[in-house]
């Protein structure tokens, strides 16, 4: 018995649906994973300001320490 053309038509759909939904699947997995490096990230830069804010305030020097060693 020979398939028809409107059944192997809907075979070549369904195949490509589903590589469809594998593709999708996986790029929502690749989104997620992203996302939490993004997170991840963040995280990290709002430390090193963090840090950059409280080294700095507690190394401010007066100008006139750096006077040159001439004067």
């Amino acid at each position: 018995m020979q398939k028809s053309e409107i059944e192997e038509r809907l075979e070549r759909i369904e195949t490509k649906l589903s590589f469809a939904e594998d593709l999708l699947e996986e790029l929502n997995n690749l989104a997620f994973r992203q996302q939490a490096q993004i997170d991840r990230l963040d995280a990290q830069i709002r430390q090193i300001q963090e840090r950059s804010e409280h080294s700095s305030g507690a190394h401010a020097r007066d100008p006139r320490d750096d006077i040159p060693p001439h004067y």
